[in-house]
């Protein structure tokens, strides 16, 4: 059998195969028949494969697709069915793309499919199979192999494909090709969406597809290694797109309203247009040049003339080489050889300065993950004709495109709509075109799409979403440092033209202007946005290019937030300040305080007796508001009853024997059982013999954590975990731009400038100019020119010094000799600083440098406590008492001396200290501390039944571990009772003695602070101290105003609700909310809780049962202060968490007792009696309460009930709420719109009779007054 190869496959070859020429042949021959191996070469050339290498099925459907003759392309019958199988075949390639490798060795689409496309564009389907086996051949090779591999093998297959990808984009550079492209999507784009079909969206799409990928082929280093101004096969391939027409086709598709499904397609293949462009060189590009250019290039001329003649200054200097040996040989005084000697130099004295140990070394190896991150290609300038174009598109793409495709591309990136980092493409559009405008006759109607706030509040998202990913994904880092730096561009733009617009004529620009500085400035993570990026700045991940972005962001942000602070006195910006609060430790214990003896109790007595008759004759008033346990403990209430007696006791021992006995009265009511604190018709005589006998009682005290030294670290760590919950606290307060300039002044950020200063001969003359601008704020404005005291530093100066061009640095020189001359004259008064310089340096250490060593300690802001020191008196008692306890067996030296020691102050790690610098002992190790349950290692049977039934007992509590350590007789270690619980087969896994937490509601006003810049998201660590004791005396004067009935904030458990208070409180409460105009919510209250009773009897089950409030006047009250408190008396139970919304009646109260608290709520004073609300509506109250009260003992009885029917309601007692709550509610309409209504058809008595001022003891769950909640909330109704 015969077949022909055209010779743009490598020439004519004809050759007669036969079946089972060998094994190979043989086996492809059963499948394709006449076709074999053939063992000559059929393509010539390096880089390509030869026929041996391709399979045979393969080479057999490339013969089928058809032939070239001349510029004639003739397809075959069978060139359709051909193509479809080549894409058949790369759907099932191996993880080498070995299919790919083949029909790129054999040029299949420069040979092939591009003449197929250009010859035959009229037939639909091949021109459709064509174009998708196109797209699949021509996209990328990073998306085929998924990664860059880092095998050999894997290596050469992926550079492979890539070298075949750049030979397709060559191929691409063809007017006609891009010709043929741009008709066929012409007339897709033509058909009306009605008339257009499926098939055709999809041509559409590879179309744009095709030219992205042909795009995004990355340029050959090696082919093009042409000048500037030299047209490359990118540019080729841009002047083909121009000339056939696609440019206005995309145009078309980034502006039309019907075409917005190609958005992100568009982008891209703009983005990629424009990768080797620079926005301000192209604005440039056909105009004479600016003075500024021309200034730059005399300067970098200057430049090198400046070096070139410094060199030739230095060579007429040098001796000549003829005499080299015999110039003598000379001793350096001062630079020490290898030994202790001076060295000996024997070359010419020119040659000295250049002298260095490190010659003839080896270079230390930097490993690869510490080496600097590599830099992106510098951009290359295009052909003129190319640049020219891409101008004019540029500005036709402002005038019409940019506004309408940027808002639907930011519409499908906040739905989700996109792929994944799709964002880049928008953060490259807003860099580009925004700095385009800028440079070209700045107009910022074109760009307002993307000048906002919300630009600005996108790109800090996207900041801190791309640094996170570069810690967490290691090996792909450097990508994601990538998208970092675009980020930082397009914000650097975004404030560029922030500033632009203050220059502008327009009034209306210059005020949009002033608002956005307001907000970017009023936010604090905006502020401490560059604060953390010069923090977490690494020179492995990020490269030099991206701190020098940086740099200039700042110096910029820094520049307009100093304009705009000049004018105003006081600035108002936001703070916030993470707030944690830790569960407290079990502290180490410290020496128990001394027991009163029992005739110090005796002749306590007395004193306390005559206080108690002097409560009961009403002289001395009894203290109101005691709860004698704390609801937000994780001890239950009912375990609390010991530290109630504690509290009893150390109030008598305080002088305060009212309050001990209104804690006893209290106690009494919480834990009647067993009459423990007396029984309830207990006399005034029984209760004061009993307050003797818990004076005089023994009672177990907890050991009192011992207080120790601030700045000293811990010895060992605790095994309990804290728990830490933390919240975000909001504030604001006055900024002020030198106290802001501080935060800068750090070791972190100043390394990063230096680092930045290495290179000032590459750096330009704006960047050197913005690091001298910034070591010139903290060494002149802050004065911490010690800051820069450091021998890297210095070592640059003088290589700046000495530099021939320095007259060019004329900014850097002044500067360092500003900073030398400040070293001089401190190393005069302190000779430590030579030492200093070896180190970098933080605040506190450069002012002890500057005002003394120890200065920092005795100052006012040190805020630690030094302790004080040892006198010689005091170090003879302590070796004294050291010699005497030192031989005594079995007894703690430390613990002896600490009992005996006459100054009370001392603490166990400073006594072992002062031991070890006396001589008297070695180490601080000499004296281990005893653990408690380190002596108990055998478990007992006692003790194993112990701990069995403590962990029955607490098997249902939150935190078992901790309830069974609190009660355990034999104290151990956690570690001990774990492993005793898992060997007892309590336990499966260590998992179940885990701590359960719980949430704490946020506070009004708080919001979760989710930057992950650590300690650079707090404005000012100095104001923490200070805002927390401020709100630790708030809370202190709230509890002190009788706030003690907020016991039940926080998180709570079911065990740990109110008890019912006495009803004498209760009905005090409510005549006061009943004149104050509550009576319906007071009726309605009293309904919930008979309600609950019936239920309870009937059903036999206690579950907590919710407070719904149906009426916006039950709502209403349901927020008041009063409300609450009396709410709270009842027992009712406030929302634990988050996640419930209403009050509960808790599942402990009984029917019983629910009926009488109702009776409570619903009791009132006689008519006619003063202060007693109108008398009509009272009596018609009353007999409501009656009726329903006859009701409720009919039904227990079996009788028939009075019907519902009998029972006033609303419409008889005007301003109450008479109905019952049943499971059943009516569907009531929106609460916005009711609100709405409410304020609009609101009574004005009903207005009258509501108070008029709000309770001023408002605590912080206090919400507002009932008419400024409706307010907001139609606010909020207008805004949706």
């Amino acid at each position: 059998m015969k077949f022909h190869k055209d010779k743009g496959k490598g020439g004519e070859i004809e050759r007669t195969a036969t079946k089972g020429d060998s094994p190979a042949g043989r086996a492809w021959g059963s499948q394709v028949e006449g076709f074999a191996l053939c063992p000559l070469p059929l393509l010539a050339g390096p880089g390509f494969m030869d026929l041996y290498m391709m399979n045979c099925e393969l080479l057999a459907t490339c013969s089928a697709l058809g032939y070239l003759e001349g510029d004639v392309y003739h397809k075959e019958p069978d060139c359709l069915e051909s193509v479809k199988d080549l894409i058949r075949y790369l759907r099932y390639e191996d993880e080498t793309r070995d299919v790919r490798q083949q029909l790129g060795a054999a040029q299949i689409l420069q040979n092939d499919l591009l003449p197929l496309i250009a010859q035959y564009p009229q037939d639909k389907l091949l021109f459709d199979a064509v174009v998708r086996l196109m797209v699949n051949l021509t996209q990328p090779a990073l998306l085929c192999f998924g990664k860059v591999p880092h095998d050999p093998g894997s290596r050469h297959c992926f550079l492979q494909v890539v070298s075949y990808l750049q030979a397709y984009k060559e191929a691409f550079a063809s007017e006609k090709v891009f010709g043929v492209l741009s008709e066929k999507l012409y007339d897709l784009l033509q058909l009306d969406w009605e008339q257009r079909q499926e098939e055709d969206n999809l041509l559409v799409e590879r179309i744009l597809l095709l030219v992205r990928n042909v795009l995004h082929i990355p340029a050959d280093p090696e082919e093009e290694k042409s000048v500037d101004d030299d047209a490359s096969a990118h540019d080729r391939v841009l002047w083909a797109v121009h000339v056939s027409g696609m440019d206005d086709l995309l145009k078309f598709l980034a502006s039309s309203s019907a075409e917005q499904q190609w958005g992100l397609h568009v982008l891209e293949i703009v983005s990629l247009m424009f990768r080797d462009q620079d926005p301000e060189h192209l604005v440039a590009t056909g105009q004479a040049r600016p003075a500024k250019e021309q200034a730059a290039d005399v300067r970098d001329l200057e430049l090198l003339r400046q070096r070139e003649l410094a060199e030739r200054k230095s060579r007429a200097f040098q001796r000549g080489s003829r005499h080299s040996r015999f110039g003598g040989s000379y001793v350096v005084q001062g630079l020490k050889s290898i030994g202790d000697r001076d060295l000996v130099f024997h070359k010419g004295l020119h040659n000295l300065k250049d002298h260095s140990h490190d010659l003839g070394k080896e270079p230390r190896r930097v490993p690869k993950r510490r080496q600097p991150a590599r830099e992106a290609e510098p951009c290359r300038r295009s052909a003129l004709n190319v640049r020219l174009f891409l101008r004019e598109f540029c500005g036709d793409f402002l005038e019409s495109c940019y506004n309408p495709l940027m808002h639907l591309v930011k519409d499908q990136l906040l739905r989700e709509k996109s792929q994944q980092h799709d964002e880049t493409y928008y953060l490259w559009a807003m860099a580009f075109f925004m700095a385009f405008n800028r440079g070209r006759h700045f107009r910022p109607e074109l760009v307002s799409e993307t000048v906002s706030v919300r630009a600005f509040h996108f790109i800090e998202q996207n900041l801190t979403a791309y640094y996170e990913a570069m810690l967490l994904d290691k090996k792909e880092a450097t990508s994601w440092a990538r998208r970092m730096h675009l980020a930082l561009k397009a914000y650097r733009e975004l404030l560029m033209t922030v500033q632009e617009m203050d220059r502008s004529p327009d009034e209306a620009v210059r005020d949009s202007s002033r608002i956005i500085k307001n907000n970017i400035f009023y936010l604090m993570e905006y502020r401490e946005l560059f604060l953390a990026l010069f923090r977490k700045f690494e020179e492995s991940r990020q490269p030099r290019s991206f701190l020098r972005d940086l740099v200039e962001t700042t110096h910029l942000f820094l520049k307009m937030l100093e304009a705009f602070c000049r004018g105003r006195n006081n600035l108002v910006v936001q703070s916030k300040r993470v707030r944690r609060k830790k569960q407290p430790r079990a502290g180490r214990a410290a020496p128990p305080a001394q027991p009163h003896t029992p005739q110090e109790l005796e002749e306590l007595w007395p004193s306390l007796a005559e206080q108690l008759g002097a409560c009961t004759q009403g002289a001395e008033p009894l203290p109101e508001d005691v709860v004698p346990f704390d609801a937000a403990s994780e001890t239950p209430v009912e375990e609390q009853r010991a530290e109630a007696l504690v509290r009893i006791q150390d109030s008598l021992l305080g002088h305060q024997a009212p309050a001990a006995l209104t804690l006893l009265r209290s106690a009494r009511e919480v834990w009647p059982e067993q009459d423990v604190f007396g029984s309830p018709q207990a006399a005034l005589e029984e209760e004061v013999q009993l307050l003797r006998q818990i004076l005089f009682a023994p009672l177990p005290r907890q050991a009192a954590p011992e207080v120790e030294e601030p700045g000293e670290e811990e010895e060992e760590e605790e095994e309990e975990v804290e728990e830490e919950l933390a919240s975000v606290q909001v504030s604001e307060k006055e900024f002020n731009f030198l106290d802001y300039l501080k935060r800068f002044a750090s070791a972190s950020v100043v390394k990063a400038y230096v680092l930045l200063l290495r290179g000032y001969r590459q750096n330009s003359a704006h960047t050197n100019h913005c690091v001298a601008k910034m070591l010139h704020r903290i060494a002149y404005d802050l004065k911490m020119e010690a800051l820069l005291f450091q021998l890297s530093v210095f070592c640059i100066f003088n290589r700046l010094l000495s530099d021939p061009s320095a007259t060019a640095y004329k900014e850097l020189v002044t500067f360092a000799k500003y900073i030398l001359g400040k070293f001089f004259a401190l190393a005069a008064t302190n000779k430590k600083v030579y030492v200093e310089l070896l180190f970098w340096k933080s605040t506190a250490t450069v002012r002890e440098m500057t005002e003394g060593y120890g200065s920092l300690q005795e100052g006012e802001d040190s805020g630690a406590r030094r302790a004080s020191k040892w006198t010689l008196q005091e170090e003879e008692e302590l070796r004294e008492l050291y010699l005497k306890y030192k031989g005594v067996e079995g007894a703690d030296v430390i613990g002896s001396i600490l009992a005996h020691l006459r100054a009370p102050s001392r603490t166990r790690k400073q006594v072992v200290k002062q031991l070890v610098r006396l001589g008297l002992a070695e180490s601080v190790r000499d004296f281990p501390r005893e653990r408690k349950g380190t002596r108990l290692v055998l478990w007992t049977e006692e003790q194993e039944l112990e701990l069995q039934r403590l962990f029955e007992e607490f098997q249902g509590a939150d935190d078992i571990l901790g309830n069974i350590m609190k009660h355990l007789t034999a104290k151990r270690s956690k570690a001990r009772v774990v492993e005793k619980l898992l060997s007892l087969g309590l336990v499966a896994e260590r998992k179940e003695l885990y701590k359960k937490r719980k949430r704490k509601p946020g506070l009004p006003g708080m919001s979760e602070d989710r930057s992950p810049w650590g300690a650079a998201g707090r404005e000012d660590p100095a104001e923490e101290e200070e805002e927390e004791s401020d709100s630790e005396e708030e809370e202190e004067a709230w509890e002190e105003g009788g706030a003690g009935d907020r016991a039940t904030e926080g998180p709570r458990e079911q065990g740990t609700e109110n008890q019912a208070a006495p009803e004498q409180d209760v009905q005090g409460l409510a005549r006061h909310l009943r004149q104050g105009g509550l009576a319906g919510s007071l009726l309605w209250l009293q309904n919930c809780l008979n309600r609950a009773a019936e239920d309870r009897e009937e059903d036999g089950t206690t579950q907590p049962m919710p407070l719904v409030p149906l009426l916006e006047e039950n709502e209403d009250a349901m927020e008041n202060q009063g409300f609450q408190k009396l709410l709270r008396k009842v027992g009712v139970r406030a929302p634990a968490n988050e996640q419930e919304s209403f009050w509960r009646i808790p599942a402990k109260l009984s029917p019983e007792q629910l009926r009488r608290l109702a009776a409570s709520v619903a009791q009132e004073e006689p008519e006619g009696e003063e202060g007693s609300p109108g008398g009509p509506d009272a009596g018609l109250e009353q007999r409501a309460q009656a009726l329903q009260t006859l009701r409720l003992a009919r039904r227990k009885r079996g009788a028939p009930a009075l019907p519902e029917e009998e029972t006033p309601g609303p419409e008889q007692s005007p301003g109450s709420d008479l109905q019952r709550v049943r499971p059943v509610q009516a569907h009531l309409g929106p609460k916005r719109s009711r609100v709405i209504h409410s304020d609009d058809d609101e009574d004005p008595e009903i207005q009258a009779e509501a108070p008029a001022q709000p309770d001023p003891t408002l605590d912080r769950e206090g919400t507002r007054p009932p008419h400024r909640r409706k307010r907001l909330r139609i606010e909020d109704e207008e805004e949706d």
